[in-house]
């Protein structure tokens, strides 16, 4: 990266920005402990028949085996594949390791999960000029203290680190410069952009906006008439300007999916049809990143677009799938008969137990 002071044109200084990513971390973890497992395809995750996959080898990204893949497709995909139980406290531990390497060099860091971060490096504590040097010397560490593989993409904003961090996988690092950003962002699919699903991508190509460089062409008023208060940011990160600072200690305190139906609904058993989508996708990010959480909400919007929402509490924290299930329905049968019909549903966890996975509220959609 050109570490120079300044972005030609602009008065502030060029941000250095760092995003590291273990690279397979939990099946790695497991390889790397058990020596019987390398070489082959691993999967982490449930049980076969209703469990999701948390990380998968390379050996088994050959196949497609991927995170967040239901264990029975992945094992479709791929008869060989090895499950294997996850560890999290196992992960957790390593995880706070790697952070107090972060940590001998920068207190900004914004923690994704327990295997990535953002780390702002403009002023390193170190003293090292150049960013790509640190990174570097991060990786380096890690593999000498844990004997795990990272990948790092460095740029000067989040959006490009992210990106670059994925151009060199596994067990490679990138470098975006201010010279390189618009370039690299001009020919990428919106599919590959971060913060774009599958719905979004789906939405841009039936507007002609395949690539960056198709975005780039819209103007501001187009993206923010088409895509709400998300267009703005889609505007300018294909032009490869991303403001957002990296911000230490965020801290995730729910999860939550919702979806809204194609026509209204009010029969119970359809709307607990809709549920069940709903809770595998946030017990998924359960079980991906090992939070546990207490209470359950139900969000009901009606017909009319009044918003309503139920909450239980348990203790301990809810322990599976089919009991997030239990408590969900039960929210909802609690209010049936409906006094009208009902156009969303959503599920949300949140007072949850892993303060080491900080991340902010999340919201999935379907």
């Amino acid at each position: 990266m050109s570490d120079s002071d300044t972005v030609t044109g602009a008065a502030s200084p060029v941000r250095k920005i760092i995003h590291i990513d273990m690279d397979a971390f939990y099946a790695s973890v497991e390889q790397r402990d058990h020596p019987e497992l390398r070489g082959k395809p691993v999967a982490v995750g449930g049980s076969a028949e209703r469990g999701v996959v948390a990380a998968a080898s390379y050996e088994a990204r050959k196949f497609g085996v991927r995170s967040a893949m239901p264990s029975i497709t992945a094992k479709r995909q791929c008869p060989e594949l090895i499950l294997v139980k996850p560890r999290f406290e196992v992960y957790k531990a390593i995880s706070r390791q790697i952070r107090e390497i972060f940590a001998e060099h920068t207190p900004v860091i914004e923690p994704l999960s327990l295997h990535e971060a953002y780390l702002d490096v403009t002023e390193n504590l170190q003293g090292i000029p150049l960013a790509r040097d640190v990174a570097l010397r991060i990786r380096e560490k890690i593999k000498s203290e844990t004997g795990l593989n990272a990948s790092a993409g460095i740029s000067y904003n989040k959006f490009l680190a992210k990106l670059a961090s994925d151009h060199r996988k596994p067990n490679g690092q990138f470098v975006i410069s201010p010279e390189m950003g618009p370039t690299f962002v001009e020919t990428l699919p919106v599919g590959k952009f971060h913060g774009i699903g599958p719905a979004t991508a789906a939405k841009m190509n039936a507007l002609g906006l395949f690539t960056g460089l198709d975005i780039r062409n819209q103007s501001l008023e187009f993206m923010n008439a088409n895509f709400g208060k998300s267009g703005a940011y889609y505007y300018w990160i294909s032009r490869g300007v991303d403001e957002r600072p990296v911000r230490a200690n965020r801290i995730r305190k729910s999860i939550g999916a919702e979806t809204t139906f194609s026509t209204d609904l009010d029969a119970f058993d359809a709307l607990v049809a809709e549920l069940r989508p709903l809770v595998d996708k946030v017990w998924r990010h359960c079980e991906v990143t090992g939070n546990r959480g207490r209470t359950v909400t139900l969000k009901i919007k009606f017909a009319d677009f009044e918003i309503i929402t139920r909450s239980r509490s348990v203790t301990p924290a809810v322990g599976g799938r089919d009991e997030l299930e239990r408590l969900a329905c039960g929210l909802l049968e609690i209010e049936m008969p409906l006094p009208k019909r009902v156009r969303l549903l959503g599920v949300s966890l949140s007072s949850l137990q892993d303060g080491d996975d900080a991340e902010p509220q999340l919201t999935l959609g379907i």
